[in-house]
């Protein structure tokens, strides 16, 4: 994407949310190295997954964001507290489920101990926090048609829209999780969020792949409206991968 804080020099003080990213994502690998020399399981609730998967999850989300939100028009200090909002929470997350992967104790759902409880209950109103950022951009780019190449506003609103669906899924994760444990079946709702993790996973990311896509276009030759339909083409491809995810969590239930 065109550099944003060429274009216009007050974007300049978002860099201090970029290098937070990548600080996000040097701990997801930092993590993946602690794996590979202290071993354990990959999967389960507690694992090195965990800190390696949302430390690389939001650091690229937030990278994303950052980035694509440079087309969406909304003021520069409302757009500042988003992202500050945003940031911050994507910290907090990361900083949790890396503590309780250290203390080798459950993230999510676990209430063995007034901390742990304590600390899954900072992670799931996080998550519930993170709708408000990201809700507020989406309604920005769908009240104000995002600039940028063609087809970067098809691009950017797709994205925002199936994001919502990420935040939908993770928000159905932990409500079945919370159920699952307050009627005694601990074990159970560890494992109950399986069967949405695809869905999950796949939405999150339209955020850095739709509008990429748009900007790796526009570095090309081709014509606008041949863009504009490979685009849609990916976009339409994208939401199909979506909805069978959604039918696979389904069938999975």
């Amino acid at each position: 994407m065109d550099d944003p804080y060429v274009r216009y020099p007050r974007y300049r003080r978002y860099r201090l949310y970029e290098a937070t990213a990548l600080l996000l994502i040097l701990s997801g690998l930092f993590h993946l190295v602690v794996f590979a020399v202290d071993g354990g399981p990959w999967n389960g609730p507690v694992s090195w997954r965990k800190p390696v998967t949302f430390g690389l999850s939001f650091g690229v989300t937030l990278l994303a964001v950052v980035r694509v939100t440079s087309y969406v028009r909304v003021g520069p200090r409302l757009r500042a507290a988003l992202l500050g909002v945003f940031a911050a929470d994507c910290v907090v997350e990361v900083a949790g489920i890396t503590l309780q992967a250290w203390r080798a104790v459950p993230s999510h759902l676990d209430t063995e101990t007034p901390f742990d409880t304590a600390v899954s209950m900072v992670l799931a109103v996080g998550g519930g926090v993170l709708v408000v950022p990201l809700a507020g951009f989406a309604v920005a780019s769908f009240r104000h048609r995002p600039t940028g190449p063609a087809g970067m506003a098809l691009a950017v609103r797709s994205a925002f829209a199936i994001l919502l669906v990420a935040l939908a899924s993770g928000a159905a994760m932990i409500a079945r999780g919370v159920v699952l444990t307050r009627t005694g079946h601990q074990e159970a709702a560890y494992h109950s969020t399986s069967s949405l993790k695809p869905l999950h996973g796949v939405s999150l990311h339209a955020v850095l792949v739709l509008p990429a896509l748009a900007w790796l276009l526009s570095r090309t030759a081709w014509s606008e409206a041949l863009r504009r339909r490979v685009v849609a083409a990916s976009v339409g491809c994208y939401a199909a991968a979506v909805v069978a995810a959604g039918v696979w969590a389904v069938l999975r239930y």
